[in-house]
């Protein structure tokens, strides 16, 4: 029960890992907004069962005014906030050539612009508490220039490539570690988790010769990806901040 009387805002908290991490931290205690476009009823239901509190916040977390409410209405309902987890975001598909600036446009609003609105949202609340977990999820192709090898099979190209999505991480990497110098003197640390291919609605064409690449021989279960959200949440993580974790079977390694 680390996060007993702790306050969490999940952003994407529909999704395979918004509502793997919202669970996971109500097991450990926490009460929680649960953010995203779609009702989370499903994962609220289950967060009840455990006697936890939540709310439900419908967000377009591209709108900063829209970010702000789910902040407000997060203060009005527990008094604090005081972790954040940016799982809210879009796939994409399209090696460099292919890839329309309208989509290039889409991914960086709905991956990058997000997790900066809402990682400001909540820097005044955490700054007058002197307390604050920020967590973003980030990708191992905001690390590795993508997993397709075109050298070696052009097909896996097209079927594979993400260089927007794999941009728009990159740059959420880099946000976490701005936003780590300059909020570590408040009392804040932030953080980001790193997934490698996570098995989940948005994997399921994933080419089975990159899947063979994976060194433990699996893909990740999205309940990992929540283990590391919650570690680095936690006060047992209270000296490491701006670190990108990776959670990637062995694929990547820094």
């Amino acid at each position: 029960m680390r996060f007993n009387g702790k306050t969490a805002i999940v952003t994407g908290a529909a999704g395979g890992i918004g509502s793997a991490v919202a669970t996971q931290f109500a097991r450990e205690g926490a009460n929680l907004c649960l953010a995203d476009t779609r009702p989370e009823i499903t994962v609220a239901q289950e967060i009840r069962a455990l006697g936890r509190t939540v709310i439900e916040q419908l967000t377009d977390v591209t709108d900063s005014a829209a970010v702000r409410l789910m902040v407000e209405r997060t203060l009005e309902a527990f008094g604090r906030v005081d972790i954040l987890v940016n799982v809210a975001g879009v796939s994409s598909h399209g090696s460099s050539e292919q890839v329309t600036e309208a989509e290039w446009d889409r991914v960086l609003t709905n991956n990058l612009k997000s997790a900066f609105l809402c990682c400001r949202a909540v820097i005044p609340p955490m700054r007058a508490q002197r307390y604050g977990r920020i967590v973003n999820i980030g990708s191992i192709l905001g690390k590795n220039g993508g997993n397709p090898r075109p050298w070696i099979d052009r097909a896996e190209q097209t079927r594979a490539g993400n260089v927007a999505y794999g941009a728009s991480k990159a740059g959420v990497h880099m946000l976490t570690m701005f936003l780590a110098k300059e909020l570590a003197a408040d009392g804040i640390t932030v953080n980001a988790v790193a997934p490698g291919p996570i098995a989940s609605a948005m994997t399921v064409n994933f080419p089975e010769t990159l899947r063979a690449l994976i060194p433990v021989g699996r893909m990740g279960r999205a309940a990992e990806v929540a283990e590391a959200v919650s570690f680095l949440a936690s006060d047992a993580a209270a000296f490491i901040t701006a670190e990108i974790l990776d959670v990637n079977g062995g694929m990547w390694g820094d």
